[in-house]
């Protein structure tokens, strides 16, 4: 019976996939996209690749046909409300379809959140619970790409990293890290009715980041608050739960997660 992988054209789907070939065949894996052109590269791999699209609940009955457990990677529009409609189109189909166990890509110690988006995985949580389908909730902390919005290039230039005061401290992962830990939970048994909370290690603070940053550019970057500074970044940040942490990643992948310096070298010139 097939794993289905919905999303599996965006960046973590498609690194799920690639860590899930580590653990079973090609042929055990079914990758859902919205453009099957665009997804020419699982089926090189000789992975089966069917069109899913959220918004339109008959491509996904048909993509779920004798799926055995399904990977369903949250949506990605914008508007919470709509990304809400498209997960219950996923959750009634695979209903339908009697998918035997079906896993969701939530958010990270969301019951702590104060936004839309936490309140809306949280929802996509409860549906899935209510259908009845067994299930398992991968609540993935804040991706470490984050810091791309920081500006390190112009840090490092200038020699300061300037923030707004407050006690910032992150557990972000690598999707690197969040899909191996996805493909573990995939290919393995045991994971049925399961909460796991798949944040970083250990957290890391804005004082840290400029010693990585100092190290990089091999000069002092200083760090400087400021609270005239104006960026919603910062506003989402303060609604969301990013210091708190839990071992259940580094167990599912057997090591410690990405460090702060592993974890950025990516967005550094």
């Amino acid at each position: 019976m097939p794993i289905v992988i919905t999303g599996a054209n965006g960046k973590l789907g498609s690194l799920v996939i690639r860590k899930l070939l580590q653990h079973v065949s090609a042929k055990g894996i079914i990758a859902c996209v919205r453009q099957r052109e665009k997804a020419a590269q699982f089926a090189e791999l000789g992975i089966e690749v069917r069109e899913c699209d959220y918004d339109d609940p008959d491509t996904i009955g048909q993509a779920l046909q004798g799926a055995s457990k399904l990977l369903l990677i949250s949506g990605s529009n914008p508007e919470d409300t709509i990304r809400m409609r498209q997960h219950a189109h996923v959750i009634e189909e695979a209903k339908k379809a009697k998918v035997e166990h079906l896993l969701y890509t939530s958010f990270a110690f969301a019951d702590s959140g104060k936004n839309s988006m936490t309140h809306m995985h949280l929802a996509a949580e409860h549906a899935i619970k209510a259908s009845g389908i067994p299930y398992t909730f991968l609540r993935n902390a804040l991706y470490s790409d984050f810091v791309g919005a920081l500006g390190l290039d112009a840090a490092i230039a200038q020699g300061e990293l300037v923030v707004p005061p407050g006690e910032w401290i992150f557990n972000t992962v690598t999707r690197d890290d969040l899909a191996a830990g996805i493909a573990e939970v995939l290919s393995g048994p045991d994971h049925q009715r399961k909460t796991y909370e798949l944040t970083a290690s250990s957290t890391w603070n804005f004082t840290q980041l400029t010693e990585v940053l100092s190290e990089k550019a091999g000069k002092k970057v200083s760090l400087r608050y400021d609270p005239e500074i104006r960026n919603w970044l910062y506003g989402f940040l303060r609604t969301i739960d990013t210091s708190s942490t839990s071992a259940d990643l580094a167990k599912l992948i057997g090591r410690p997660t990405a460090a702060l310096k592993e974890s950025i070298l990516p967005f550094l010139n």
